[in-house]
């Protein structure tokens, strides 16, 4: 079966301890496209026949230490969810803390669909698609007991690292200013939090295409929507250039989202996120190149960033306009 170099005996163990009566695991394949985690699609089968499960494992020393808090949340997700109407997965079993499992696992079931990230002509279609189901997300109604935990900022005015050879350190200083201030008011929603094209997959193609699921919900938060549209805005600046980031928010309100109305407020959201992946975004180019997208090198990455955070301040940093 191949363990990719990480031990998960223990974890098989468990896997089929949890399972109903008579089911095995008889093959497991690694997935792709992970950064926090290892990723397994594992073949189950039983008296009911085959069938197939995701396997997420924490074995990165950073998530193995917050993995109670990661999974644990992540399988409160996934039951909350449950008959919502949003394609996610549904839960079969956690342990959070690597009791029995080699390392901290969550075993779920296995969505349709797939990843696609091509810079191709099915890309706008796809930012319609995921900004669509990103206003149900958002309105997925919580009580005081299921609300998730406040969002956290990724970066801060004195974490951003700026590019070394950027030919526009002024812009970066403009926009470092901008969050340097206390977050705007926001009216709270339920956030997916790292809602971005690796994470939505897709069935169908042409006018058949579809959302079929969404995966890693490890981080959902309550915050404003604007987070999530910024984040989803980055992901497809770095993939498909700045026209295509500057167009999710666009289609994001055509599909009756509601964003900031204060274009100041709105420009703190979109820089705090685009900010938090100076200087080239290689921590999520990694999962992307091996997922089909070999060319976003981090020169690339780099200048659409940079592109990306021009586009903003030009759109959205009203009092910095020649009157």
């Amino acid at each position: 079966m191949g363990d990719e170099g990480v031990e998960w005996a223990a974890t098989r163990a468990w896997v089929e301890s949890v399972l109903p009566a008579g089911e095995r695991v008889v093959g497991a394949e690694r997935l792709v496209g992970g950064w926090t985690s290892v990723m397994r699609r594992l073949r189950v089968a039983g008296p009911a026949g085959e069938r197939a499960l995701v396997l997420r494992s924490f074995v990165k020393p950073f998530f193995v230490r917050h993995a109670e808090g990661l999974l644990g949340r992540e399988a409160a997700i996934l039951e909350l969810l449950a008959g919502s109407g949003i394609p996610a997965a549904t839960l079969v079993a956690v342990d959070p803390r690597g009791e029995y499992c080699d390392h901290p696992s969550l075993l779920m079931s296995l969505l349709p669909g797939e990843i696609r990230l091509g810079d191709d002509d099915g890309a706008q279609q796809r930012i319609v698609l995921s900004a669509r189901l990103l206003v149900a997300v958002h309105a997925v109604e919580v009580d005081d007991r299921t609300r998730p935990r406040g969002y956290q900022a990724w970066t801060s005015p004195e974490r951003v690292r700026v590019p070394e050879r950027t030919g526009r350190p002024e812009l970066w200083r403009r926009a470092i200013d901008l969050i340097r201030r206390e977050p705007p008011p926001y009216r709270g929603r339920f956030l997916h939090r790292d809602f971005h094209p690796g994470n939505v997959l897709f069935a169908g193609h042409g006018p058949k295409a579809r959302v079929a699921g969404v995966v890693d919900w490890v981080e959902t938060s309550w915050g404003p929507a604007d987070l999530d549209v910024a984040h989803c805005s980055t992901a497809s600046a770095l993939l498909h250039g700045p026209a295509a980031a500057m167009g999710f928010a666009t289609a994001y309100a055509a599909a009756g989202g509601r964003l900031a109305d204060d274009p100041a407020e709105h420009l703190y959201w979109r820089l705090l996120d685009a900010l938090a992946f100076a200087p080239d975004a290689e921590k999520v180019a990694v999962p992307w190149r091996e997922s089909g997208r070999p060319d976003l090198t981090p020169a690339l990455l780099t200048t659409r960033l940079e592109e990306y955070v021009g586009a903003l301040l030009d759109t959205f940093d009203v009092p910095s306009r020649p009157r």
